[in-house]
């Protein structure tokens, strides 16, 4: 039976009720209650952030150049229909609550699938000048998922131009064996374009995508690239990172949401190419289970998962012991030695 590990929406609405006050408490209290803050508000993201940061499966783009920061992140049913959510920050450690990608969803999500109320698990990629939006529409426990697509020419919501265009639907799991969750896309040497995704049920899958729409190319079954061989497969949110002519497979596995009782963690696997065969360090393929730990629980931040990663950023959520299991985001440098990542928490 498949286990979802998308917040249910009671815990959701506790987790967020909770969330809140402790924003304001630590705002009121100058941030002092933040690892890595100074006295003067100085940290580095991957130590200590400040604001609103209370984000679920962040898509982050880290600015550069004095560029701003964005996270966009799973949506909330308290908030603008349960759409995803858009985070902004100056310098990556500041963080404010900027808005959502729309006031309501686009109607066909409804019809497409019956029931959805937040959309989750967003992923941010720029092609040509054009920000693709890659988001999910699904109910928790059920594999009736959809995979959807938007555009827009910036991420900024106060940028005049900044409208989000209905590309419709990139893939849809009604019927099948997998399920349609959790997008990330990924080019290969000859700039084709690839979208792995995947939660429980049969595992980490990948289709090929066609530039400029952004949509799949063809009708090809989906290629499975990591499964944990025993029920419930608990593994979700493929990220894959090209670096150094090699292609880097980030997922989480075991089980998200559930506060400080959460046993979530990322893991790593390995390829020459982009489709895989991925391996980890030790030589396991990911299809028989394999993975190489990169993150876990650490003291009181418990559960880190649902990742993306700019440029030397990995993103992801936790929960927080000092906030009673209310998750947050958590930033850390990403290093490489002997051709693996490593990942500095601060």
């Amino acid at each position: 039976m498949h286990v979802p590990t998308k917040f249910a929406t009671a815990s959701r609405l506790r987790v967020r009720l909770a969330a809140a006050l402790a924003a304001v408490v630590l705002l009121l209290s100058g941030c002092a209650a933040f690892p890595g803050a100074t006295a003067q508000g100085e940290s580095s993201p991957a130590a200590g952030l400040a604001g609103d940061f209370f984000t679920h499966d962040p898509a982050l783009v880290a600015g550069e150049d004095g560029e701003p920061w964005f996270v966009y992140s799973t949506g909330n049913g308290q908030v603008a229909d349960g759409n995803i959510q858009i985070r902004r920050s100056t310098d990556g450690v500041n963080w404010e609550y900027a808005g959502e990608v729309w006031q309501e969803k686009p109607a066909w999500l409804t019809a497409a699938v019956p029931g959805v109320d937040n959309l989750w698990a967003p992923e941010l990629y720029e092609h040509g000048g054009t920000w693709y939006l890659y988001y999910s529409a699904s109910t928790f426990g059920k594999n009736l998922s959809v995979i959807a697509l938007a555009t827009n020419t910036t991420l900024d919501p106060a940028d005049p131009a900044y409208k989000w265009v209905d590309q419709g639907q990139v893939i849809s799991s009604k019927g099948e064996r997998f399920n349609a969750i959790d997008p990330g896309i990924a080019e290969d040497e000859d700039g084709t374009p690839w979208m792995s995704f995947g939660s429980f049920w049969t595992g980490l899958q990948m289709v090929q995508l066609e530039w400029p729409t952004g949509l799949r190319a063809g009708s090809e079954p989906p290629l499975t690239l990591a499964d944990r061989k025993a029920p419930p497969n608990a593994i979700e949110a493929p990220y894959i990172l090209p670096h150094d002519g090699a292609y880097y497979l980030f997922f989480s596995r075991d089980f998200c949401c559930q506060g400080l009782e959460s046993t979530y963690n990322i893991a790593v696997g390995k390829s020459d190419t982009i489709t895989g065969p991925y391996l980890d360090a030790d030589g396991k393929a990911l299809l028989d289970g394999g993975g190489t730990l990169l993150l876990s629980s650490d003291g009181g931040r418990i559960g880190p998962g649902g990742q993306s990663v700019s440029g030397d950023t990995l993103a992801f959520h936790y929960y927080a012991e000092e906030l009673d299991g209310a998750f947050r985001l958590g930033l850390a440098r990403l290093t490489w030695k002997d051709g693996w990542p490593t990942a500095d928490w601060g």
